[in-house]
């Protein structure tokens, strides 16, 4: 029987591109929200991945990789044209960033 050893638990950044170390990590985590919204769309309208890469404009195959997560080479424009074309508005706004913070954010936020 295997013996049981203490693990190291580290908090995470928010942010599992960062945590790895990945090199654009904040562009990562911005395109994996929005293909993870994409999915959610399909999977709530019940369509096959066929029947929703018609409606995108895409392969079936492109879309089951940017799915899974492999979305490299889709831009964030991309992204956005998607949701839009699956009848979600799409708001860009750009506001001051906070005094707390030099460098400004980018983030995604899904309204009801």
């Amino acid at each position: 029987m295997p013996k049981k050893t203490a693990a190291n638990i580290e908090a995470s950044s928010g942010n599992v591109y960062a945590d790895l170390g990945l090199p654009d990590a904040d562009e990562m985590l911005i395109k994996s929200q929005l293909a993870g919204k994409i999915g959610e769309i399909i999977r709530t309208r019940k369509w096959t991945q066929q029947e929703a890469a018609e409606v995108l404009g895409m392969t079936q195959p492109k879309l089951s990789r940017m799915l899974r997560g492999q979305f490299h080479g889709i831009s964030k424009s991309k992204l956005l044209n998607y949701l839009a074309k699956l009848g979600r508005d799409v708001k860009i706004v750009v506001s001051p960033a906070r005094r707390s913070r030099k460098p400004g954010r980018v983030e995604v936020v899904f309204s009801a």
